[in-house]
């Protein structure tokens, strides 16, 4: 996979009460999970620290890292067959990688965000809905966790 079917990769994390969002390089969405987790880890956070990553308007992934816990959430298992990014996060979860003739169903810990402000079922409703685009999913989920100014003001400067 190559940096350009990459739509964007942000971290966001709570520093001092207050939301933090910044781009990531793309590069660290570009290959496998390990990346994007080293990626993750430096940033300071009281809640842990939460990648927010599309790719090719396809799916996305949230990727939540606090201390050594990994949480994830793929939005579209079937996506794996093509992206080795999907890929990684099924072999994470150890999960088979999907049939042809699988339907799109997302895949992790749906709770990953259940203490700041998205349910499980929310998010699961959320990944459902076939005419919402992943950035739209996860600007719902910053908006929802309170910081969607933060995003799209990230979403701004990483496009510039």
């Amino acid at each position: 996979m190559n940096e350009d079917s990459v739509d964007f990769a942000l971290v966001a994390y709570r520093e001092e009460g207050a939301w933090q969002v910044q781009p990531l390089p793309q590069r660290v969405a570009a290959g496998e999970l390990d990346a994007l987790v080293q990626a993750l880890r430096p940033w300071p956070s009281e809640s842990g620290s939460l990648g927010l990553v599309s790719i090719d308007e396809d799916f996305f992934l949230l990727v939540r890292v606090q201390g050594r816990d990994v949480r994830v959430v793929l939005s579209d298992v079937t996506a794996a067959a093509d992206w080795p990014l999907a890929a990684s996060v099924m072999d994470l979860l150890h999960l088979p990688e999907p049939s042809d003739d699988e339907d799109p169903q997302p895949a992790g810990q749906m709770d990953i965000v259940a203490d700041l402000g998205v349910s499980a079922m929310d998010l699961a409703l959320l990944c459902d809905d076939a005419d919402l685009y992943p950035d739209e999913i996860l600007s719902d989920v910053a908006h929802r966790m309170g910081f969607g100014a933060e995003f799209e003001g990230a979403l701004e400067g990483a496009s510039v």
